[in-house]
């Protein structure tokens, strides 16, 4: 009785859209530990905390960030595309006001601030004009970057502001700054979606925004809402970036961080069709795709596989959370069974 006990919690383990990925984020670990002794040890350093999980961690922080807002978006059913060139915004225009010699709270605010309102403009094109989210966004991927060649001139702006460089490559109670700001954005928005209605509001837009409407609940109002989260985590991404390296690159900042944030998403469990969502998941799926370029390096794999490296493990991933592949392959393991034996004619008749 035990054993069947276990096997059918064992089974209902396996069901939870966190398994795999955390499975799978334990493995890639693992097996950096096999190239890289002491890949798992944490070592302290003039009151600061050093080691390739805290790296893994501290490059993950933008990634993870913007994935937050992309959760929120396809939550409610839509998708954006234009956080990179949201990213390359914020950081160019917070570095290209501190050049200026204007005041790292007026340079940062205005990022944030600018943000937001891109965040906004894209839920705006969505809900009021009808246009279909993958292209409403689109329009400022493209323009947005830009935008930011624009402000930066075409050029790299380099500054030299610690104090900003704080944002990025600074550390605080012995972490990396940009650590505790992710773990305090997510602990926020855990809070804003988990313990008020607002989580399950977004679920029911996700579901079914029309039905959502017609039992009162304001759904342009909260679609705008997670667009304007999306570009606010988007922002503040930029910012951690350009605040790490003291410049900012209008042209490669940011580039391509949609699609990493679109596929942490869906590592985490959350379906593109939106609807119900998971931030855990989300945060997990960040740290595969990070975790992921790490042991890229220490394995020492040529550059010319990378890319086909990468679709290898997401693919692996994907299998393992799909609830029909599994079902499938159980099928083909599972003996097949006997067929009854039919009666006798004669047997029958008698």
């Amino acid at each position: 009785m035990k054993p069947a006990h276990s096997l059918s919690r064992l089974a209902a383990l396996t069901r939870s859209t966190l398994f795999w990925p955390v499975t799978v984020l334990v493995v890639l670990l693992l097996g950096n530990v096999v190239f890289t002794h002491g890949f798992l040890a944490i070592h302290v350093r003039q009151g600061h905390l050093y080691g390739s999980l805290i790296d893994i961690l501290l490059f993950g922080a933008p990634l993870i960030l913007v994935s937050l807002g992309m959760t929120v978006v396809i939550a409610t059913g839509g998708v954006d595309l234009s956080v990179g060139a949201t990213v390359a915004i914020s950081g160019a225009l917070a570095c290209y006001l501190i050049s200026e010699g204007q005041g790292l709270a007026v340079s940062i605010g205005a990022a944030v601030i600018v943000s937001l309102l891109l965040g906004m403009w894209n839920g705006l094109l969505v809900t009021r004009l009808g246009i279909q989210p993958i292209i409403a966004t689109l329009i400022l991927m493209v323009a947005g970057r830009g935008v930011a060649q624009l402000i930066t001139g075409g050029q790299i702006i380099t500054i030299n502001d610690q104090d900003y460089k704080m944002i990025g490559g600074g550390y605080w109670l012995g972490l990396p700054f940009a650590i505790i700001l992710v773990a305090f954005a997510l602990a926020a928005t855990v809070l804003l979606t988990r313990r008020t209605a607002l989580g399950m509001l977004l679920e029911s837009v996700g579901g079914n925004a029309e039905a959502s409407r017609l039992v009162g609940i304001r759904a342009a109002g909260l679609i705008v809402l997670a667009y304007a989260f999306c570009g606010l985590c988007a922002g503040i991404a930029g910012l951690m970036i350009s605040s790490n390296t003291l410049s900012a690159d209008g042209n490669h900042a940011g580039l391509w961080i949609e699609l990493d944030a679109i596929l942490a998403v869906v590592l985490g469990g959350t379906a593109l069709t939106g609807g119900r969502f998971s931030l855990a998941g989300t945060v997990v799926g960040a740290l595969i795709i990070q975790t992921l370029d790490t042991t890229i390096y220490t394995a020492g794999i040529p550059p010319r596989t990378t890319l086909v490296f990468e679709a290898v493990v997401v693919t692996i991933v994907c299998l393992l959370q799909s609830p029909a592949f599994r079902a499938k392959f159980a099928r083909r393991r599972r003996p097949a069974r006997p067929e009854p034996a039919k009666p006798n004619k004669q047997e029958v008749t008698a």
